[in-house]
């Protein structure tokens, strides 16, 4: 049973951007710790958005290694299940668990696209309606204090 080869380009292309926003969020991740000021009493709303964006992106960063854990999970069910076709040939429903597996694969990529997507725009998001508490996450009113 050869490789559902539309399944195979599909992959092909969606690794590389699985990949891109692993490296982007790992980007940020850093960009923002490099941003967070030294540990001090008080005035610390702003390393709180620093904290919750990070998390926000350690969450997004894991959750897309997630997806290509799951490409792979997806040839090994693959394999395990086309062994069991070549044992037993004459078990009709093995044939069609393959096109069943194949099927799921396909929506799994398309809802992965999908998470993509909206991970995209969520940073963004956050990351646009954040910019000045990022940067700048403690205000400075040490010359109104006196």
């Amino acid at each position: 049973i050869p490789c559902n080869r539309l399944l195979e380009e599909l992959i092909d292309d969606i690794k590389p951007q699985i990949r891109t926003l692993i490296e982007k969020c790992n980007c940020v991740k850093i960009w923002i710790q490099l941003l967070i000021p030294r540990i001090e009493d008080g005035n610390n709303f702003g390393v709180s958005i620093q904290e919750d964006i990070l998390g926000e992106v350690a969450r997004i960063e894991s959750e897309a290694a997630g997806f290509l854990d799951q490409i792979s999970r997806y040839f090994i069910s693959r394999g395990k299940m086309i062994s069991k076709i070549a044992k037993y040939p004459f078990i009709k429903d093995y044939s069609r668990c393959i096109c069943e597996l194949d099927e799921k694969e396909y929506l799994n990529l398309r809802l992965t696209l999908c998470e993509l997507r909206n991970h995209y725009c969520c940073l963004h998001d956050t990351i646009t309606k954040n910019i000045e508490k990022i940067k700048k996450p403690r205000s400075v009113n040490t010359d109104t204090m006196y």
